[in-house]
Formats: structure tokens, sequence, C-alpha cells
């Protein structure tokens, strides 16, 4: 009987429940992501330049934000749905810019 405890135990361990504390502290970090970019937008008086690249900021923050706690990328275990994303990342990244320099030309 002992070694069915220990091995529920162990299992346990492996997929440890992180609790509601960070998924709660990701999201009020998100919120404040969102609204320091929203507030970058209704300045009407800031430099347009300043106020895109606060925005591509606060974008790229939240998306490691989304990823590291609600998609539980941080978690070991993820490392193919990771290449996969910056697979599909540089695709998408590679079909923009060629379509940009295709136009452009």
């Amino acid at each position: 009987m002992s070694t069915q405890h220990s091995a529920s135990d162990s299992a346990k361990h492996r997929h440890r429940h992180e609790g509601p504390g960070k998924h709660i502290v990701a999201f009020i970090f998100s919120i404040v992501l969102t609204l320091i970019a929203f507030a970058a937008v209704m300045a009407g008086e800031v430099n347009k330049t300043f106020t895109y690249i606060i925005i591509m900021v606060m974008a790229v923050l939240q998306v490691i934000v989304q990823l590291a706690y609600w998609m539980h990328m941080k978690d070991r275990g993820h490392l193919m749905p990771i290449i996969f994303l910056f697979g599909g990342a540089l695709i998408g990244f590679t079909a923009i810019i060629m379509a940009v320099y295709w136009v452009w030309w």
C-alpha cells in the first residue's frame, strides 16, 4: 500500500498545481500592460513614433505573459510546441518581409 502512495505522490510532484496566485499576478500584469498601451494611444501630445514603440513593446510583453502563464510554455515538456511556435513566427515574418519587398521593389 505504501508503493501506491509513493506512485501517486510522484505524479503530484511531476504535475504540480501552481494555484491561482501566479495566474492572478499574470492577469493583473496583462491588464497593466493593456492600460499602458491604451494610455499611450489616448495621450494625443505624445510623438507617434514613441507611441508605436510603446505599443510594440507592450505587445511583445503581453505575448510572453500569455505564452508563459496561460499556455504553460514555461513548464517542462513543452519544447516541441515552442519550436513550432518560433518556426511559424519565422515563416510568417519571412512572408511579410518578402511581400513588402515584392510590392516596393
